[in-house]
């Protein structure tokens, strides 16, 4: 048997739409928008398995529990993808591509911005788990067939220890009782990714109106100091 590593203690650590299994298991799968057998596909072999809807919140809420169990290598993408949201395709931008001033690189989602997890933990993310992406894929038999073949693959527990991430939830209110996103209409998250789109570059231009006013203090700073070495210098020469 494969090494095994204890996962971060209380694991799964973050609340979600999902049914866990064993803890020891290399295998992790994600129904994306769909609602399958869920226990069952724990039942037969998954360490977890669950939907998800959202490609910010519900992306930063599975990488969380994954990295804080180390045995988890392969992680299987089945169900139908989330129309506007798109969080299958992100998952796969983000694992290829990581993120760049806060959004995943490639992601084709509505809002595709990530704030709970900082570089250490995303790098994590690509270096331990294997994507399997079987999307569209609702056949119970051929997920469990995959389970099988990945558990004879497994490569034992990632070499590192468990990685704890809080995720903080939405402001508002993304959830229900029991746990899983809402996710928005598609207009409404077009027009909170525009949102979210503006409020960067206000703060991009915040911080190169900071620069140019640096710049041009800098300048003045500077003639000022010439001058006056100048006079100085013209001073020392006439006493001369």
């Amino acid at each position: 048997m494969a090494d095994k590593k204890s996962p971060a203690s209380g694991w799964p650590l973050v609340k979600g739409d999902f049914h866990s299994g064993d803890a020891n298991s290399c295998v992790a799968v994600i129904t994306m928008g769909s609602h399958l057998d869920e226990q069952g596909i724990c039942d037969a072999g998954a360490a977890m398995c669950g939907s998800c809807k959202t490609e910010n919140l519900g992306l930063e809420k599975v990488i969380a529990n994954y990295i804080a169990n180390p045995n988890i290598r392969f992680m299987i993408l089945c169900g139908t993808e989330v129309k506007g949201h798109l969080s299958g395709q992100s998952m796969v931008a983000l694992h290829k591509g990581g993120v760049k001033d806060g959004r995943i690189v490639g992601a084709e989602g509505a809002i595709p911005f990530i704030e709970n997890l900082n570089d250490a933990a995303i790098k994590r993310f690509q270096e331990q788990i294997t994507v399997v992406n079987i999307m569209e894929t609702e056949d119970l038999a051929a997920i469990k067939a995959k389970i099988n073949e990945l558990k004879a693959k497994d490569p034992g527990a990632f070499a590192a220890d468990p990685i704890v991430v809080e995720v903080k939830e939405a402001a508002g209110g993304a959830e229900e009782a029991g746990g899983e996103v809402q996710p928005i209409s598609g207009e409404m998250a077009i027009i909170t990714a525009r949102i979210k789109i503006i409020e960067k570059m206000v703060t991009n231009i915040g911080y190169r109106d900071k620069f140019a006013a640096g710049v041009y203090a800098g300048k003045i700073e500077g003639l000022m100091i010439g001058l006056i070495i100048s006079f100085a210098l013209i001073g020392f020469m006439w006493m001369g």
